[in-house]
């Protein structure tokens, strides 16, 4: 065994990809639909450099292959929630706040009971609250602002596996519930109406009464007229058949309110409207909403449907869009390839990394991370790389671009380093903590390691049970997801989204927090972690 671990220490490059291979291997092993995903590289780097502790060699990857790869996370997270983070800031303002209020209360808990009450140094403190709360940012910010990084990453290693299943049963303690929300979403249908009413009324009034959950995407007068893409000012004659899209239950108000439901389907009849399902790949239209598309104007076409990942949601005008959504959109046959061209609808496009806002944002997000912050006594403190690339790529996310410079990255880019990103800082964090942890299974540290890691873990899932169910009334399949997004952590994502058949609520609560979590512990664990 000493020859294999001084031949990975002469050999650091293959030792990482090692880790990372061999790592994820045991990472996709599940038990009950749970596995340990990408900690499974943590706890294998941590063995391996245990090892050769053991035989004296020193396996500990450069620290600053952790600091690129946890930066390649935090911005490429940064990206591909810059859309929807300062939205669901004015509309989810109250959970957020509330989730917020629980990170830095929990993070006082960590500091004052861990090293007070339980005697442990700060960086196994905060080291143990940032695994607790199953976040990695949050450990090197506590690792780089305490200046013990291996500590913080004992702590860490050892709260993290109750982290990830304490919070799952508190997952499944909101999902037991959940037969009683008042917040699921009605199924889309797609119905032809032949109208009989005689007042003739505007589409577009129409579409307003329902306040634009519906929309009629065709439109025929007479028995052999030719169909047509219904405008809002077209008003309605008795007779003529058109074509509604919407939740099921509105659909059938409004057939009800126009006349009655026809065995004729507009949408068989393709010889002068088209319809297709259309890859959003142009970065120029990620962050902006359907109505600000004027696809009206431009191409007298609709937008009715959009397709995120399995889920199919109205195009409601205030949809904002993401880079790999599939827009269906109704258009003339003349006018289609334009619409196409419009959208991008590339999938080459959805795999370039953009090096220009990668590298830029990448050195905008460091040097931001590094600037000095002066405390009230005088006392400087950083956010960190991690935070700072984070903020960085939240706003490149949002704004998509300025003037002829793209700022954002394609989804399956960004899930491409955020996952790569991850493993490498993980691996080099593992190495890193690998002697340490001896020393603290020996000397029986581990104990109050574990117990304030529990400690944590279940105020922070008993808190957002509590204040998300009695005070802001939130249904427990979004809450499902939610107590994933506070976790930052994807495991708790997938077992929510696995209980409840993907409903799309539960990716909704994970990423209306997500962000704002990310930010919220990094930030906890630098200023306490300094202390």
């Amino acid at each position: 065994m000493s020859a294999l671990f001084t031949f990975l220490a002469e050999n650091p490059i293959m030792l990482l990809f090692l880790l990372l291979g061999f790592g994820m291997i045991v990472g996709h092993i599940s038990v009950k639909g749970v596995s340990l995903g990408a900690a499974a590289v943590l706890f294998l780097a941590i063995a391996v450099a245990a090892g050769g502790h053991s035989y004296g060699i020193d396996l500990t990857l450069n620290p600053v292959i952790g600091t690129l790869g946890l930066a390649l996370f935090a911005f490429a997270i940064g990206v591909s929630s810059g859309p929807n983070f300062f939205h669901a800031l004015r509309s989810s303002l109250w959970p957020i706040l509330a989730t917020v209020a629980l990170l830095v209360f929990t993070g006082a808990v960590a500091y004052y009971v861990g090293t007070g009450l339980l005697g442990m140094p700060a960086p196994e403190a905060m080291g143990t609250y940032a695994g607790a709360l199953t976040n990695t940012p949050a450990l090197s910010a506590a690792g780089k602002a305490s200046g013990d990084p291996s500590g913080a990453t004992v702590g860490y290693s050892i709260a993290y596996l109750f982290g990830v299943i304490g919070m799952l049963g508190f997952s499944l303690a909101a999902l037991a519930y959940r037969r009683s929300d008042t917040d699921q979403p009605a199924a889309l249908d797609n119905r032809t109406v032949r109208v009989e009413r005689g007042d003739r009324p505007r589409v577009g009034d129409l579409e307003a009464t329902y306040n634009s959950k519906i929309a009629f995407s065709r439109l025929r007068r007479g028995e052999t007229g030719p169909v047509t893409r219904p405008a809002m000012e077209d008003k309605l004659e008795v007779g003529d058949l058109v074509t509604v899209v919407g939740p099921k239950d509105l659909v059938a108000r409004i057939i009800t309110d126009l006349g009655h439901s026809s065995s004729h389907s507009l949408i068989e009849d393709r010889r002068f409207l088209d319809f297709r399902r259309i890859t959003v790949s142009d970065p120029k239209l990620a962050g902006r909403n359907i109505e600000s598309l004027e696809l009206d104007r431009r191409f007298s076409a609709t937008a009715s449907r959009v397709r995120r990942g399995d889920t199919d949601m109205m195009a409601e005008p205030g949809l904002v869009l993401q880079l790999g959504d599939r827009v269906r959109v109704v258009a003339p046959r003349s006018q289609m390839t334009q619409v196409t061209k419009f959208f991008g609808d590339s999938a080459k496009g959805l795999s370039d990394i953009n090096p220009i806002a990668l590298g830029l944002g990448m050195a905008l997000g460091i040097l931001i991370g590094e600037l000095p912050i002066f405390t009230p006594t005088g006392a400087t403190f950083s956010i960190g790389s991690a935070a700072g690339t984070l903020i960085v790529g939240l706003i490149f996310g949002r704004i998509g671009r300025i003037g002829s410079i793209v700022t954002a990255l394609p989804h399956t880019a960004t899930q491409v380093l955020t996952e790569l990103g991850l493993l490498v800082f993980l691996a080099q964090a593992g190495t890193n903590a690998g002697g340490a942890i001896l020393t603290a299974f020996t000397s029986g540290a581990w104990i109050k390691m574990f117990l304030l890691g529990l400690l944590l873990t279940c105020i922070m899932g008993a808190g957002l049970y509590v204040v998300m169910r009695y005070a802001v009334h939130m249904g427990g399949t979004r809450l499902s997801g939610l107590m994933g997004g506070s976790q930052t952590q994807p495991a708790i994502l997938a077992f929510a989204n696995g209980r409840t058949g993907f409903d799309p609520r539960v990716a909704l609560g994970y990423a209306m927090v997500y962000p704002m979590a990310m930010i919220t512990k990094i930030l906890v664990a630098q200023i306490f972690g300094g202390m």
